[in-house]
């Protein structure tokens, strides 16, 4: 399904850490820029004394508190998201066997956008701060119930059926959020910016929350890649080979989808993420989800944490991070998309 050059082990396990250390050196590079700027030398100081408890005299109480209490939490939920949606995407594209697929495929982030315009239009962000994300989250669990109910009671949950439920169900989600947005008023504005998707006022629990997520559900995949790569073949040939499709498809299904939707009911909806980067990986990994997988969940963190970090400390306005993934997203997967086909082409 995937056309990818043969790679070596060598060269294939090269990338894991070189991301991982691309991934550390953005972080403190993105925690010490911004309206007060912080040599990287400090923030490292800072992020050990949190760690092990480093000796910070003589450093500037004022960096200490913006390090911590207001870019650590941002700069760490959006890259945790990158990672969860990336790692959501390259699962999505191997269990449907669908090169377009992504963690929204099935629904989740109109169901996802659908509860947290609910809790916005009723007010409920007066109850609790975490209430547009509880409904964000429960909205896209309760899509990815009716997208399996729709599908039937085949217990192989075929492609097909699958997409094709998601669809159905985006729809009428997209129809409700409409509704919504008309019967919102005043309050369409905030509506409408949470779509666009922002970091902004980002917490400690908020982090917590999302790696603890985007770790769960990424070491749950990791751990089915194998089966995963056995299912590139058909079912019917997974199945010869010992694999039983049914239950994998659904832990995975399960895992991916959820993760995706408490990354979405964290950030709002951020796309091209999880629909690029698992393309752009196949490139330098091949299609081995035993590398994929990781590989695109850190360089999906890379992408997110640095577009946050371009729309936080370098443009002039801050713009809403989904507006500008699918600025610079929607380019990017135009050119991976036409080298494919002139690949094919040359074939």
């Amino acid at each position: 399904m995937y056309e990818t050059a043969p790679r070596s082990p060598v060269r294939t396990g090269f990338w894991i850490p070189l991301l991982a250390g691309v991934l550390f050196c953005l972080t403190v590079a993105a925690t010490g820029m911004g309206f007060i700027a912080i040599p990287s030398e400090n923030v490292l100081r800072v992020m050990a004394h949190k760690l092990w408890g480093a000796d910070v005299s003589g450093l500037d109480p004022l960096f200490i508190n913006v390090i911590v209490d207001v870019r650590l939490p941002r700069i760490l939920t959006s890259a945790a998201v990158g990672f969860g949606l990336a790692v959501s995407g390259a699962v999505f594209q191997g269990i449907l066997l669908n090169p377009l697929a992504d963690p929204f495929t099935l629904g989740v982030s109109s169901g996802a956008a659908f509860g947290a315009s609910l809790a916005l239009l009723l007010g409920l962000t007066f109850a609790t701060p975490y209430s547009v994300c509880l409904f964000a989250f429960a909205g896209g669990l309760l899509t990815l119930l009716a997208v399996m109910a729709i599908a039937g009671k085949d217990a192989s949950l075929s492609p097909t059926s699958l997409i094709l439920s998601g669809v159905i169900v985006s729809a009428i989600l997209s129809a409700g959020i409409s509704f919504i947005k008309y019967m919102a008023d005043e309050r369409v504005s905030v509506i409408i910016f949470w779509l666009m998707g922002s970091f902004a006022s980002k917490t400690w629990g908020d982090v917590f929350f999302t790696v603890a997520a985007s770790l769960a559900g990424f070491a749950v995949c990791l751990y089915f890649a194998r089966d995963l790569n056995v299912m590139s073949m058909g079912d019917r040939s997974a199945r010869s080979l010992g694999v039983d499709t049914g239950r994998v498809r659904l832990i995975l299904l399960a895992a991916a989808t959820l993760v995706s939707a408490v990354c979405v009911s964290v950030s709002g909806i951020i796309g091209f993420v999880g629909l690029m980067v698992p393309h752009l990986m196949r490139f330098v990994t091949g299609p081995d989800n035993r590398l994929l997988i990781p590989a695109s969940g850190l360089c999906g963190a890379i992408l997110l944490l640095a577009a946050d970090t371009l729309t936080r400390a370098v443009l002039p306005q801050e713009v809403p991070i989904g507006v500008l993934t699918a600025l610079i997203g929607g380019p990017v997967f135009c050119v991976i998309f036409r080298r494919k086909q002139m690949g094919g082409e040359r074939g």
